[in-house]
C-alpha cells in the first residue's frame, strides 16, 4: 500500500469480498512519511494489519543506481518496469509469503485471467489508466501469486468506490510515477552520474552547439537544446566524443530496433526466427504501432515497424500487444538502419 487512492481502494474492495488481508507499505529509504501515515489510517479504517517491508538497500541497489547508470552509458531508462519485476513482485511478495499471506494485490489497472495452462495479462478496461504496460517482465511464477482487483475499474469508479467503502480520496494523493524523484529528473542525476559539457552536432559532424551533460538529454526531445533558427531533434549521443547527437524529425524515427531482456508473459515465446504480428507501444503510453518481431536468441529480439513516426529509445522499454492482451515486451538496445 503506497497511500495512494489505487492501492487503498484495492485493499477495501478486497476487505469487502471476505479476503484475509493485510496491508504493506515499502520503506525505500526516500522521504514517505505522508505515504506510511495515509496507509496506516486506511488499514486501520478497514480494520487489517499495517506491516512496513524494509526494501531500501534492495530498492537503491536493483532501481536508483540501475536509473542512475543507464542514462551514465547514455539511455533512458524506465525504472518503473524494473521496480514491479524486481522489488514489488520479487523481494515484496517473497515478504508477504513468508508472512503466511498467499497472493499480492496491487491497485494496478491490468487484468489477469487462465487460458490453456497459462496466466495472461490484459490491458486495465480503462485505457487511460491501463498501466499494462509496466508489467511486461512478469513470470507466471509471480502472476500465480497476483490479485488485481482494479482491473475492471475506471478511475471515477474507483473515487466512487473510495467514497462508498470509507475511503477518502480527497485526503490521498496518487501515485506518482517515478517516487523516488521530486522535481525533474535532471536535478536528481546531478551529483549522481558524472558528465560535463561538450558539443551539439548533426550527423555529418558540423558542430552547432553546446550541451550541458549527454544524461540530461533523451532522444526525441526538441525543446531545450539552446540551437536557434532550425527544428532540431536528439537523434543520439556519441559518449567517446562526449557529443549530442541532433538532427530534424526525418532521421530520429526508425522502423527496426534490438531488444534485450526481452520475456513474453501471456504466451509462449516464439521459435527463433519466427515473426510474429504484434502492435508495439515504444514507451508508456506511447501510441501503439503495427509491427512483427522476432527472436533472435533467448532474449533478444528484432521488431520491425509498420511506419517510423516515434522516437526509438535505448533503455525504454518495446512492449507487445495483440489488441488488448499483453503479450510481453524488452529493453530498447538501440536502433537499425532506417
Amino acid at each position: 500500500m503506497s497511500g495512494g487512492i489505487d492501492s487503498s481502494v484495492a485493499a477495501a474492495l478486497l476487505v469487502g469480498e471476505g479476503w484475509d488481508v493485510a496491508g504493506m507499505t515499502m520503506d525505500l529509504g526516500i522521504d514517505q512519511r505522508h505515504a506510511v501515515r495515509r496507509a496506516a489510517a486506511v488499514c486501520r479504517r478497514l480494520a487489517i494489519e499495517h506491516y512496513i517491508a524494509d526494501m531500501a538497500e534492495y530498492f537503491r541497489e536493483q532501481v536508483i543506481d540501475y536509473f542512475c547508470a543507464e542514462y551514465a552509458a547514455g539511455r533512458t531508462p524506465n525504472p518503473c518496469v524494473r521496480c514491479n519485476q524486481l522489488v514489488k513482485w520479487g523481494a515484496l511478495l517473497d515478504t508477504a509469503l513468508a508472512l503466511g499471506y498467499d497472493y499480492l494485490a496491487t491497485g494496478h489497472y491490468v487484468r489477469k485471467d487462465w487460458r490453456e495452462g497459462r496466466y495472461r495479462l490484459w490491458r486495465g478496461r480503462d485505457r487511460s489508466k491501463d498501466q499494462s504496460y509496466v508489467l511486461y517482465g512478469l513470470s507466471q511464477r509471480q502472476l500465480a501469486r497476483a490479485i488485481f482487483p482494479l482491473g475492471n475499474a475506471t478511475k471515477q469508479h474507483a473515487h466512487g468506490l473510495a467514497r462508498r467503502l470509507g475511503v477518502n480520496p480527497g485526503a490521498i494523493v496518487e501515485s506518482q510515477d517515478i517516487c523516488f524523484i521530486k522535481g525533474r529528473y535532471q536535478e536528481f542525476i546531478r551529483g549522481r552520474v558524472p558528465f560535463g559539457p561538450g558539443p551539439i552536432r548533426m550527423e555529418s559532424g558540423e558542430e552547432v552547439g553546446q550541451h550541458e551533460g549527454l544524461p540530461l538529454y533523451t532522444v526525441g526531445q526538441r525543446r531545450g537544446l539552446g540551437i536557434s533558427g532550425k527544428l532540431l531533434f536528439v537523434i543520439g549521443k556519441d559518449l567517446a566524443e562526449n557529443a549530442l547527437i541532433v538532427g530534424p524529425r526525418e532521421a530520429l524515427a526508425r522502423k527496426k530496433c534490438i531488444l534485450d531482456q526481452v520475456n513474453w508473459v501471456s504466451q509462449p515465446p516464439p521459435r527463433i526466427g519466427q515473426r510474429v504480428r504484434v502492435e508495439v507501444e515504444l514507451r508508456y503510453r506511447g501510441r501503439p504501432i503495427a509491427a512483427s518481431v522476432a527472436m533472435t536468441s533467448g532474449d533478444t529480439a528484432r521488431p520491425r515497424l509498420a511506419r517510423h513516426d516515434q522516437a526509438v529509445t535505448p533503455g525504454q522499454s518495446a512492449v507487445f500487444y495483440r489488441g488488448d492482451l499483453l503479450l510481453g515486451g524488452g529493453i530498447i538496445a538501440g536502433p537499425i538502419g532506417t
